[in-house]
């Protein structure tokens, strides 16, 4: 039955109005609906935004927000209200390239689990990379590529992403 759900929303309801347009009629609710009941686990309340493509083996906490054209891999794992901009991607699996004798293309691939926490806002355009550990109450900057873990209350930004400050700091002036 989830794979038929899965199928019926990247057919017919992926590519349907966003919210915030008159005409949206109930599109966002029928892509939220579907993608509750075809993920692995799904919390309350998701919202889906138009073309998202996320994979049936994810899992996804309460009242998140998955942007507009985001790619979530398999055994991606969102907390609790995640918010994303638009063009995010999430990625949990990477190619082999050990030998030089095999072209890349043919060695295949290693599969992760990449976490994001609780209570964190990923701006348009991140990356984050297979395996990587996003903590709770985090920021990721507009543009930024994640390839190592984000601790709890960290504002991320950058190529790589490196950290600017914490939320939980007192700022020093």
């Amino acid at each position: 039955m989830k794979k038929f759900l899965y199928f019926i929303y990247l057919v017919f309801f992926r590519n349907t109005p966003e919210d915030y347009r008159p005409y949206s009629l109930c599109f966002p609710w029928i892509r939220s609906f579907l993608v509750r009941n075809y993920l692995k686990k799904c919390g309350k309340k998701p919202l889906v935004k138009n073309r998202a493509e996320i994979s049936l083996y994810a899992t996804v906490g309460d009242y998140t927000e998955m942007g507009t054209r985001c790619m979530i891999q398999t055994n991606v794992h969102l907390g609790s209200y995640v918010i994303m901009g638009p063009d995010v991607k999430i990625y949990s699996r990477n190619h082999k390239f050990d030998s030089l004798e095999i072209p890349i293309a043919k060695q295949g691939k290693n599969f992760f689990n990449t976490y994001v926490g609780d209570d964190v806002w990923i701006g348009a355009n991140v990356v984050i990379t297979a395996g990587c550990k996003v903590g709770n109450h985090c920021v990721i900057a507009a543009g930024s590529i994640v390839t190592k873990d984000v601790p709890d209350y960290a504002i991320v930004g950058g190529v790589p992403a490196k950290i600017i400050k914490y939320r939980n700091k007192a700022v020093e002036e």
